[in-house]
């Protein structure tokens, strides 16, 4: 009885590891995607970007700072997240990130589906509210085994 319960908690174990990487990656991705988008259109932000009202302190940086900023977080912390470099730390700055993309974008586009993301009316606050869950859940358990935070705790 002893050994399957040990057999069990083996299993247990690699499968957290895995979800947690598997969390990671499909959370990074995402981000590294939309940092992409906004860096590779230059440094100026677009008119609908231009228009937002931020939240405080931010609404004192300027359109275009914020622009920036926001891509630049997004593929900095996203490589962070998805190497596993000081991944609680990276989960918690994509959250702000996310905070800030909602409060000044998704919440007024409502609760819409996956179906909206390539449309012109926007994405709705569900995708992310789903990638918050994701993030907060890498927050609260760390990397896992299979990232670099995970190497140097083995060392």
């Amino acid at each position: 009885m002893n050994s399957w319960h040990s057999l069990h908690a083996k299993a247990i174990e690699k499968i957290h590891d895995i979800g947690l990487l598997t969390l990671r990656i499909g959370a990074a991705q995402e981000f590294l995607f939309a940092g992409y988008t906004k860096l590779s259109g230059g440094i100026d932000a677009p008119a609908w970007f231009s228009s937002l009202q931020f939240p405080f302190p931010l609404y004192f940086l300027g359109s275009n700072l914020n622009w920036v900023t926001a891509g630049a977080g997004e593929i900095t912390f996203g490589l962070m997240l998805m190497f596993g470099l000081y991944s609680r730390f990276a989960a918690l700055g994509l959250l702000y990130v996310t905070f800030v993309a909602v409060y000044t974008v998704h919440f007024d586009l409502g609760w819409t589906g996956w179906n909206q993301i390539e449309t012109e009316a926007g994405l709705g606050f569900k995708v992310p509210l789903l990638l918050a869950l994701m993030l907060f859940a890498i927050l609260t358990q760390g990397s896992g085994r299979y990232s670099i935070d995970g190497i140097n705790r083995s060392l």
